[in-house]
């Protein structure tokens, strides 16, 4: 028993009515019909089905190649001839199996013909690269539709889009509020699917299940660093709102910008720090090797805190937003620290220093517990 290669054409251009049976006469065709029109796509679908035989040889099986020809007609003659085609080729060979090849969507629609007579193990559909035809088009948007993803991914949003601009036009009465409106709407789908965020989402159940099984500590400190990012939203916005009536000017507005920075970065520097600490413990209980990054993290996060907010101080001190700052006086028993008020450079050069020692701390921490964490040099037996 063999398998059957046969590559079918519904139109009836490719030989008369009957199949052409052999590797010769196949190869012979390819010939003849290239000769006649270069062009043709038909010349490919030869090819690509003496190539698959050559495959099957290669593993051991003895293909049949064969050519069946609908012989012209209407699409019912057409059918006809292609059946009783395969009819002679399955009277006269020890056919077991049949893969199909083919160029265009029509000629698929042959494929339930031979499957009636013969197992169909595949379809191969020839799509030349640089072919701009219509059927090409057509099969290749066949394939788009039919790949759900895609759908989900590129007509839905163009679909929501159609429907949603006559409604927005109808509530906002101006096309420009209307076209922004739904650009704005597009651009956030894109990016939320760019970003992979559709997949967090998606799997961010599991990890929260897997985290309270497991009894993650980092679970806690994101519950605790999301609340203070939540607080520094508050705090900037109330301070954002308290400077008053700023004008339209630009600096009216950078000042409001520069208020909510400076008063938000320390929550959020703090929210951050819970986090990475967190983060850090797990990794640390799980005696696994913690990289040097993941070790300088929460120093990292202080250090730029400390830094955003020395800047946004200084310029905020500079526009006679805020006061100097000023450092109360101190006492711990015998020690005594009398208070001080440091200018607009002062300020400035503290935040900036300190952040800069909170950086090397970091990187002195990272690199101890890497040389803690180094193996031992194995003794030899």
């Amino acid at each position: 028993m063999s398998t059957l290669v046969v590559c079918v054409d519904r139109d009836g251009t490719l030989g008369p009515d009957g199949p052409i049976v052999g590797w010769e006469a196949v190869q012979a065709l390819v010939t003849d019909v290239g000769i006649d029109d270069p062009e043709d796509s038909r010349v490919n679908c030869l090819l690509e089905t003496l190539s698959v035989a050559r495959d099957l040889r290669d593993e051991g099986e003895d293909p049949l190649v064969a050519v069946i020809s609908g012989g012209g007609g209407d699409g019912v003659n057409s059918d006809r001839a292609v059946a009783r085609g395969i009819d002679t080729l399955v009277a006269d060979n020890d056919i077991e199996a049949a893969i199909v090849v083919t160029d265009s969507a029509s000629d698929e629609r042959l494929v339930p013909i031979i499957e009636s007579r013969v197992q169909v193990d595949a379809v191969d559909r020839v799509v030349v690269r640089q072919s701009h035809d219509i059927q090409s088009t057509y099969y290749l948007l066949k394939q788009f539709l039919g790949d759900e993803e895609l759908r989900g991914t590129v007509l839905v949003p163009i679909g929501a889009a159609l429907l949603a601009f006559p409604v927005l036009l109808l509530l906002a009465d101006d096309v420009a509020i209307a076209l922004s409106a739904i650009a704005a709407v597009i651009g956030t789908f894109l990016l939320y699917k760019g970003l992979g965020i559709d997949d967090f989402v998606a799997t961010l159940p599991r990890r929260v299940r897997d985290a309270f099984y497991s009894g993650q500590v980092s679970l806690v400190t994101y519950v605790v660093g999301t609340g203070l990012a939540f607080v520094g939203i508050f705090a900037g916005g109330i301070s954002a709102t308290n400077m008053g009536s700023v004008g339209t000017a630009e600096t009216g507005e950078l000042l409001v910008g520069l208020r909510f920075i400076f008063d938000s970065v320390p929550w959020f520097a703090a929210a951050a720090l819970a986090a990475a600490t967190g983060r850090l413990i797990d990794e640390l209980l799980a005696e696994e090797s913690v990289s040097a990054a993941l070790m300088n993290l929460p120093f990292g996060v202080v250090a730029v805190g400390l830094v955003v907010r020395g800047f946004t101080g200084y310029f905020l001190e500079r526009a006679a937003v805020i006061g100097p700052l000023e450092v109360t006086a101190v006492e711990l028993g015998p020690v005594s620290i009398e208070g001080f008020v440091l200018g607009i450079w002062g300020r400035l050069a503290l935040y900036v220093a300190a952040g800069i020692l909170a950086s090397f701390l970091g990187v002195a921490f990272a690199s101890r517990m890497s040389e803690g964490e180094s193996p031992l040099d194995e003794v030899p037996e």
